[in-house]
């Protein structure tokens, strides 16, 4: 079943409208707490259409992106709130309590090494929403959050945009030729980690 595909194609469709930075802004912010389709499907094509504009595209998207990942935040301190009379009812409170408890102590003793963890997340494809949620869950302190989110988010967007500006075509034609691959193994991994976070 095609999913990532056709959202790439969407969003190849997008970009080469003259308001496109208007929908890397909005893609940006959206993805950094729900949307499941990462603002670089529109870099890529954006940045090859206009290859010159590509680090003021980059830096767009990363503004945008801190701009979501603080929505994200709010909603992971406020959704866990709310839910701990369902999750009471479960039975689950008491544990999830207990290791939000001993993160949020963790992160707020050693600020910075929540920021090396954030910064190291970029490295790896765990999308942003579930770092901005699980640092809003557990109080992570403002200043690394947002520093750890600019860093890691930052390489990867300017460095997306420029391996466009460098390799034109072929490169963006290699990320299209992959995308529904790329698309699947995160969702894989992303159910991979919600388990082994449920049996752990």
């Amino acid at each position: 079943m095609r999913v990532f595909g056709p959202l790439y194609e969407k969003a190849i469709e997008w970009a080469a409208k003259p308001r496109a930075d208007v929908g890397l802004g909005l893609l940006s912010f959206v993805e950094a707490f729900i949307f499941p389709v990462a603002p670089e499907v529109m870099l890529a094509p954006m940045t090859l259409a206009r290859p010159r504009r590509w680090w003021q595209f980059a830096g767009l998207s990363l503004a945008c992106s801190l701009l979501g990942s603080l929505v994200g935040y709010a909603l992971g301190h406020y959704a866990f709130d709310a839910l701990k009379p369902w999750l009471a009812d479960a039975g689950w409170l008491p544990h999830l309590e207990a290791l939000v408890h001993t993160l949020g102590a963790d992160a707020h003793a050693h600020p910075w090494k929540a920021f090396w963890l954030l910064v190291a997340a970029g490295f790896v494809p765990i999308p942003m929403k579930i770092a901005s949620w699980a640092c809003g869950i557990v109080g992570m302190p403002m200043l690394p959050f947002l520093g750890g989110i600019a860093v890691g988010r930052g390489k990867r967007v300017f460095l997306v945009a420029g391996v466009i500006r460098l390799g034109g075509e072929r490169a963006e034609r290699m990320l299209h030729q992959y995308i529904e691959w790329i698309g699947w193994a995160l969702v894989v991994l992303i159910a991979a980690l919600l388990v082994w976070w449920w049996l752990r």
